[in-house]
Order: structure tokens, then C-alpha cells, then sequence
């Protein structure tokens, strides 16, 4: 078995070469041109939403080409979890969480619909199409109109049912 374990990290070397080459080297400063493509998140306050924007009617469509596959018509969800409803079931022996239920932030959403859906190509969607996939699912769960208009700064307005549901976790880093 030890004999192996060379066979292995070499291989391992190999296969991650091509994306080490496309990393800054070691001992290179970083500048913020490299950290551009990396620095996606968006917070709770909206900070760094990009432009575009997006209606729920717009949204219908691009969920239903990109989206309803994993989380099914209107999201109800199947294979992959719902969307929609749950409201008023966390405090229950059987919470849904769901985008309408439990998720604290709009803005979160778009970060993470624009970061990690759909799942088979992550990051593929247009801002645009973030916004109004976000505003159609904010739509179906109630919490905006279908033709309210998501953007930068709307969006970080949107006032989720469970915003307060989250207890603070004050850290003291030392």
C-alpha cells in the first residue's frame, strides 16, 4: 500500500497543474485585478450587487428553462429542495425551510443563486437572470409583486418574513 501512495500524489500533481498554472505563483503580491473574479459574495446590506435587473415575469422563464428540473414547477420542490411555503412551520416538530420560511435575506438569495445555480453550471446566469429568477422565487413565496423590479437597490429593501427569526452570534475573535 505504501508503494502507492507516490503513484497517487504525482497523479494528484498532475491533474491539478493545469489550474495551479492560472493561480498567482507563491510570493507574487496579489493584486485586487486577481481578486476581482473571486470576490462575487454579497452580504446581507447588498454591498457589491452588481447592475442589472429583473421583474418575476421575466424570472418564469428563466426558471422554467434553468430551474424547474431540480425544484419543479412553481418551486415545490423535487428532486432537489422547495422553494416555496413552509411559512409558519419552523417553530413546528416538522419545519420547512424554504426561501419564504426560514432564508433572513433577499440579497443572500441572489448571492446564491448567482454563485451556485443551476447546479450543473454554476455561475452561468446573467445578472439580469439572477435578479429575475430571485424575483420570481421572492414572487411565488409572496414577498414581492410579479412586476416589482429587483435590483441593486431595491433589492436590499426586500424585507424577508424570517429576518428576525435568526438569534445574533456576537463574535469576540481574540
Amino acid at each position: 500500500m505504501s508503494t502507492l501512495k507516490p503513484v497517487v500524489i504525482c497523479a494528484m500533481m498532475f491533474v491539478a497543474a493545469p489550474a495551479l498554472a492560472q493561480t498567482p505563483q507563491f510570493g507574487q503580491p496579489i493584486t485586487p485585478a486577481d481578486i476581482l473574479p473571486w470576490d462575487i459574495s454579497i452580504g446581507p446590506d447588498g454591498a457589491g450587487l452588481p447592475p442589472g435587473r429583473g421583474t418575476a415575469e421575466q424570472g418564469a422563464a428563466v426558471y422554467a428553462a434553468k430551474c424547474q428540473a431540480c425544484h419543479a414547477e412553481k418551486g415545490a420542490g423535487g428532486p432537489n429542495d422547495a422553494l416555496v411555503g413552509g411559512v409558519g412551520s419552523l417553530a413546528s416538530g416538522k419545519p420547512i425551510r424554504t426561501v419564504g420560511s426560514y432564508w433572513p435575506y433577499a440579497t443572500t438569495l441572489f448571492d446564491y443563486i448567482r454563485r451556485a445555480m443551476p447546479f450543473q453550471e454554476s455561475q452561468s446566469l446573467t445578472s439580469d437572470e439572477v435578479y429575475a429568477v430571485s424575483a420570481y422565487i421572492l414572487s411565488l413565496n409572496g414577498i414581492v409583486g410579479s412586476n416589482d423590479v429587483l435590483d441593486a437597490q431595491s433589492l436590499p429593501k426586500v424585507k424577508m418574513p424570517n429576518r428576525d427569526g435568526f438569534v445574533a452570534f456576537p463574535r469576540n475573535p481574540k
